[in-house]
């Protein structure tokens, strides 16, 4: 794993697909550490050991499913959380302890936002820290060489293009200075920006829906 920030680490890249990487991210709390997204790199899983372990596992959206699901929750005891129009895919491989609905706040600092469109359950984070506010979109909107894109995973997730102009609308209306995606083309999986032009590459990628 590779500390990012002073409470933030990143696990190793993993490829779900050709070209396409994904990670998954700790933040450390007192309250217990939060993972968000996925890892099943067993080196990263030691390193979280020793970081505390796992209180939470947080993920974004169904396409995040997989083995390493009940691999944390057994090894750490993590209580899973997605959104509950993605618990059936969800609960096909681990336990769920938590739904999210719409708009909540998890121990830590952590604001859970519903942001339809990719799929219809997907949510987003947002984390204060410090001089920096993370926003962890998932696939909400993600890293494609260097730009911001964004899809509708229609067939499998129950995603709409309506439900996603909204979500983008309103992740515009935040003010994150650090954005981090699950998955990501290229050599950037996250960027540091300032409120201004991350409303600016909200703006050119609603142009595109």
């Amino acid at each position: 794993m590779k500390q990012i920030y002073p409470d933030l680490w990143q696990t190793r890249a993993e490829h779900p697909f050709s070209g396409v990487s994904s990670h998954a991210y700790l933040l450390i709390r007192e309250t217990g550490n939060i993972l968000f997204y996925s890892s099943g790199v067993p080196e990263d899983l030691d390193h979280m050991e020793a970081l505390g372990g796992v209180a939470y596992h947080c993920i974004s959206h169904r396409d995040e499913v997989g083995p390493a699901l009940l691999k944390i929750k057994q090894r750490f005891g993590a209580k899973l959380c997605c959104h509950r129009l993605e618990a059936k895919a969800v609960d096909k491989v681990a336990a769920i302890d938590h739904l999210f609905e719409e708009r909540e706040n998890l121990p830590g600092g952590v604001e859970v936002i519903h942001t339809p469109g990719h799929t219809d359950g997907s949510v987003c984070f947002l984390v204060p820290s410090g001089e920096e506010t993370y926003l962890l979109t998932g696939d909400t909107i993600y890293r494609h060489d260097g730009a911001w894109e964004t899809r509708v995973n229609r067939f499998v997730g129950g995603g709409s293009r309506s439900d996603l102009k909204a979500s983008l609308a309103l992740l515009g209306e935040l003010s994150p200075t650090v954005v981090i995606s699950s998955a990501s083309m290229g050599d950037e999986p996250y960027r540091k920006l300032t409120p201004d032009e991350w409303r600016a590459d909200i703006a050119n990628v609603l142009r595109k829906v």
